[in-house]
């Protein structure tokens, strides 16, 4: 009678513990691709299946929104009106108020480093008559890297309506914020009354566009390759798609100023963004599935099945079981994931039924 042996090989040990696939178990035949027999059926039999084969790890992540970053006050003064979390704020909308004075959101990708007055040159100002001309402020302008006459006449005319008194057609610093567009206040970070400056955030803010924030281990890094695909299941049990933009910096652990050093931040964009978040608690975990590696539509059997062939031509097959009748199938293996291994050669099947090794 045919005996077969279960042992484990090195590599099916390294690629079942890579995998997460749980035991790779191989059975070695006495014989390499021995001829058919009868009445010697295995101990245990399965089914080849045709399926699709998805290499994942899975891992709690939260949502967010992209870009998120500080913004701090160059100059020190006592917050008046706080920020309101939550709240998206476009070009010329308040951010906050310091002493009274309002903190005004513009667009451009150059901080606002200075105040600005006549004869001033640069591209915050190119950034400043912009957001004028935008505002409907632009009526004296000439759109250039020059603070001019026309450029102060416009300063006063929206300094005016923003309800400040005795307009003098300078922008203080700290009178405007600039950011690359539209921001979502994500947290308040100065109370009101707070004394703040340039080295404490007022605010925290971020783009529009939501996003999934995941950690991984640092031997984890395949997973953080831009593009990886990922399935997300949000808080309310709604299921979407998506795919990883990149790393970003950890956040800061509870009562910490710095930031963690252990592991990797994976932010993650929807594939449809514009429902992503209508819905949902941001608070609440967000189940995210990397999606390293997949085959699509192979022949599959359980990782139990495959038979190690002896002799010098070694390899592996399937014992194919008809009837009372059995035959060895040399095969070629390939991807395995959630204990099954992809399977191919020459006459195998969907439905075919193989033996496997017991356990």
């Amino acid at each position: 009678m045919k005996r077969r042996t279960t042992l484990m090989t090195a590599g099916a040990v390294t690629a079942a513990v890579a995998l997460g696939a749980g035991t790779l178990v191989i059975a070695a035949s006495d014989h390499d691709a021995p001829a058919e027999r009868r009445n010697d059926l295995p101990p245990a039999t399965t089914k080849i299946t045709r399926t699709d084969l998805v290499q994942s790890k899975t891992v709690d992540g939260h949502l967010d929104y992209a870009q998120r970053r500080t913004v701090k006050s160059p100059v020190e003064g006592t917050v008046t009106k706080a920020a309101e979390e939550g709240r998206t704020v476009r070009t010329g909308q308040r951010l906050y108020e310091r002493d009274a004075r309002p903190v005004i959101l513009m667009y451009g990708p150059t901080p606002a480093f200075r105040a600005l007055k006549a004869g001033d040159r640069g591209p915050d100002v190119l950034q400043l008559e912009r957001n004028l001309r935008d505002l409907g402020f632009g009526a004296s302008l000439y759109i250039d890297t020059r603070y001019d006459k026309g450029t102060e006449a416009a300063v006063k005319s929206w300094q005016r309506s923003l309800g400040i008194e005795n307009p003098d057609g300078r922008v203080g610093r700290g009178d405007i914020v600039f950011q690359p567009g539209t921001v979502r206040v994500v947290s308040a970070d100065a109370a009101l009354a707070d004394q703040i400056g340039p080295d404490k955030a007022v605010l925290t803010v971020a783009s529009t566009r939501p996003v999934v924030r995941a950690p991984l281990d640092q031997g984890e890094t395949s997973l953080t390759r831009p593009g990886t695909k990922v399935e997300l299941t949000l808080p309310s049990g709604r299921t979407a798609t998506g795919k990883v933009a990149g790393t970003v910096r950890p956040e800061a652990p509870e009562g910490s100023a710095a930031p963690s050093q252990e592991g990797i931040t994976v932010e993650i964009t929807f594939d449809h963004p514009r429902t992503a978040l209508a819905t949902e608690d941001p608070k609440a975990t967000t189940s995210v599935k990397f999606i390293s590696e997949s085959h699509k539509n192979v022949l599959t059997v359980p990782v139990e099945a495959v038979v190690a062939l002896r002799g010098e031509n070694g390899g592996y097959g399937l014992e194919v079981v008809q009837g009372r009748t059995t035959r060895m199938v040399r095969v070629t293996t390939g991807m395995t994931a959630d204990g099954r291994i992809e399977v191919s050669g020459s006459g195998l099947s969907d439905g075919m039924t193989v033996g496997v090794a017991k356990q």
